[in-house]
């Protein structure tokens, strides 16, 4: 369990949210196939099981584990269909992706677009000199 990633949160701290649809279809899944649920209960925490009350996705387990299983792929898509979350190739940080395109975050894009500008004029100005 320490193992796992962090689950990644919005820009604003949330977490990601299920629908009631979702929530009930993730419930149907810890249930049938999460190894650490027993009757209600997480056996990791000895306590009611975080994932099966709440609209968040909230648990390690269930987001890197239980999501990825076959039987948890469909939910996982349709949970995660929308998320715009995308790690900056720069600098690696989290961020919110405004277009598919998109591969830095906004501080990065700024100093990336200025050097692809110059580059572009040197390279613009080195044809016309010829």
């Amino acid at each position: 369990m320490q193992k796992l990633p962090p689950i990644m949160r919005k820009p604003d701290g949330s977490l990601p949210r299920m629908t009631p649809r979702q929530r009930q279809a993730a419930v149907k899944l810890i249930s049938n196939i999460c190894s650490n649920y027993d009757n209600g209960n997480c056996l990791l925490l000895d306590d009611v099981c975080p994932q099966s009350i709440t609209y968040s996705v909230n648990c390690k387990f269930f987001r890197w584990v239980l999501l990825n299983d076959k039987d948890g792929l469909k939910l996982k898509s349709e949970l995660f269909r929308n998320d715009s979350m995308k790690k900056c190739t720069l600098c690696g940080k989290v961020y919110q992706s405004k277009s598919n395109n998109a591969k830095y975050c906004d501080d990065c894009s700024k100093s990336v677009l200025r050097k692809q500008k110059a580059a572009h004029a040197r390279k613009r100005r080195l044809k016309v000199e010829k």
